[in-house]
């Protein structure tokens, strides 16, 4: 066994043999890598050594007698983060500096004029990550975010002209994805409409006129392929008492050619001869000489993105009047409605008020009703049909009070087909340009901006107008959906554009995590909640819980008590 592991040798010349017992050369070989491993490890400790232990004139180890021995190394580490802290931020000065020498010298003029407006996403990503910014808003918006700008207000004229190309040009861009899914469809108009319309919404909003004090009014009013439209502006002009004051922002979505009627019984539909231009019979009929009062932004049907998008487009021929209104294109009127429904403004309690409620019957005598308390809005719903995605629905609206008061009472939600309010909330809660095609949600989304910015709601002391809620065998706009897409597209597009709103209203299903769908959230921060009150305050005072989808009874607004909070104006309406 030992012959096999060592060699032997005789010395010669030797006076006796001496054998030597000599180790293999790859067992000597062995010694040399545990040898070369200490030399590292020793020259290891002393760089950790030198880069730890402070100067002696610095150690904790020289600290007076009575020092603990924690104490001393909870300096050691204190000294250790101080210098490691002060190299991070030397490195982050010189890089800083690196940057901008970069942006003076050495970068093309396109990329030092996109630094120069913080538009290179690469040194934005904290942003991104945070969920404060999207790459989208990063690329394609300015960095106005509603402040105000040095420019002049737009022109009426330019306004207008550029809603008209933009839409033209949507549908043109639309026109390329007629077989795409409903998912293909939104992107398309997300990715139009993130690089032209959301760019110049900003700059519109950081340009918008003054507001005037002058008791005038702007009335939206968005039709669709309405025969009521030209009564309804007719009516208004007639029965206000200061027509000389009021505007209309008219939105008008008309078939110009190859007319189809709505559904019929039977489930068909005909060929029917085009609409009537509105604009140009209320100009040419019995209130013509308020015919440069009325503004006019004409859509072709088949370019119709519902009734939402309609009052976007309505709120920008805005142009400084004193009081914003909202209605449908199918109305009657009391007499005197602008100047009762102001007063009402006036009269309520608050110093940001909103009036709305839904409208009595076009039947209904309004004049006769003059010294009856109005209707008022109060019981939510989430909606069980699978069209409608769980959004709210308001459906409690009834007359609950007994005895008429000049004070308006509170009431938790805005209807779409009338409100009146401050036109200042255009500023504050801007509509949003990222809400095609849906028909339901606006009122909801509506009354939670206006609450948390501080507005607060409240149902009118009288009404002042009458609202026709039938219209069978009319157009619908998801027909013309179908038409401009294919058949049955409309509701899953709807859908899929809902949860922009459910995401905004706390819906857990529509969180940021859950959605797939990341473009739906493109600048919802420019067009969300306010800031004066929180979300989850306006959901317990009206009894909606988005994670159950319950619906808990408040009372205070079938009775017509203040809300929660409100309770010192209790006298108001005794």
């Amino acid at each position: 066994k030992v012959n096999k592991r060592l060699r032997t040798h005789n010395h010669i010349g030797s006076n006796s043999d001496t054998t030597t017992i000599m180790p293999p050369r790859n067992y000597r070989n062995a010694f040399h890598l545990p040898l070369t491993l200490l030399i590292f490890f020793i020259l290891f400790l002393l760089v950790l050594y030198f880069a730890v232990v402070p100067d002696p004139s610095e150690s904790p180890l020289s600290m007076p007698s009575g020092t603990s021995q924690s104490q001393r190394y909870h300096k050691v580490a204190q000294q250790a983060e101080q210098k490691l802290r002060s190299s991070v931020r030397k490195k982050k000065e010189l890089l800083s500096k690196a940057l901008d020498s970069l942006s003076t010298t050495h970068l093309p003029p396109r990329l030092k004029e996109l630094r120069n407006k913080h538009e290179i996403v690469g040194e934005r990503l904290g942003e991104i990550k945070a969920g404060k910014e999207t790459v989208q808003e990063i690329l394609h918006a300015v960095n106005n975010k509603h402040m105000a700008s040095d420019k002049p207000p737009m022109e009426l004229d330019e306004i207008i002209d550029y809603l008209t190309n933009w839409i033209h040009t949507l549908h043109d861009t639309l026109a390329e994805h007629k077989m795409a899914t409903f998912e293909g469809i939104w992107q398309a108009y997300h990715d139009l409409t993130v690089k032209t319309l959301y760019v110049w919404d900003q700059d519109y909003l950081s340009r918008m006129p003054p507001r005037r004090e002058d008791g005038s009014i702007l009335l939206s009013v968005a039709t669709y392929r309405d025969e009521n439209c030209i009564n309804t502006l007719t009516k208004a002009y007639e029965k206000a008492k200061n027509p000389e004051k009021l505007f209309i922002g008219l939105v008008q979505q008309n078939c110009h050619s190859n007319c189809r009627s709505g559904v019929l019984e039977g489930g068909g539909m005909a060929d029917v001869e085009p609409d009537q231009d509105c604009h140009k019979a209320f100009c040419e009929g019995s209130q013509g000489k308020y015919c440069d009062n009325v503004r006019l932004l004409d859509i072709d049907e088949p370019e119709s993105l519902g009734p939402y998008a309609a009052r976007y487009f309505a709120s920008k021929l805005w142009y400084g009047e004193e009081w914003y209104m909202q209605t449908d294109a199918h109305m009657t009127w009391k007499q005197d409605w602008d100047e009762i429904s102001v007063s009402m403004l006036k009269n309520a309690p608050s110093k940001k008020p909103v009036i709305s409620h839904y409208p009595p019957s076009h039947m209904a005598d309004l004049e006769a009703m003059a010294n009856k308390p109005a209707s008022r809005l109060c019981g939510p719903i989430f909606a069980t049909s699978d069209l409608e995605s769980q959004i709210i629905r308001l459906e409690g609206a009834s007359n609950y009070d007994k005895k008429k008061l000049d004070t308006p009472r509170f009431a938790p939600f805005t209807a779409a087909g009338y409100f009146v309010a401050h036109s200042e909330f255009l500023r504050d809660i801007p509509f949003d340009p990222f809400l095609p095609w849906i028909f339901m949600g606006e009122e909801i989304i509506m009354s939670t901006r206006l609450w948390t910015a501080g507005y607060d709601i409240f149902s009118p002391s009288q009404a002042v107008v009458g609202h026709i809620y039938v219209r069978r065998h009319k157009p619908k706009f998801w027909e013309s959906v179908h038409r401009a897409f294919r058949p049955g597209v409309h509701n899953p597009l709807q859908a899929m554009v809902l949860k922009r709103i459910k995401h905004q209203l706390g819906y857990p299903e529509c969180a940021t995590d859950m959605l797939e769908t990341k473009s739906l959230l493109t600048a919802v921060e420019h067009y969300s909640m306010g800031t004066e009150r929180p979300l989850s305050a306006y959901l317990e005072m009206v009894g909606l819980n988005m994670t159950t989808k319950e619906v808990t009874i408040t009372n205070w607004c079938e009775t017509g008590s203040p809300p929660p909070g409100f309770e010192d104006l209790a006298h108001l309406y005794q």
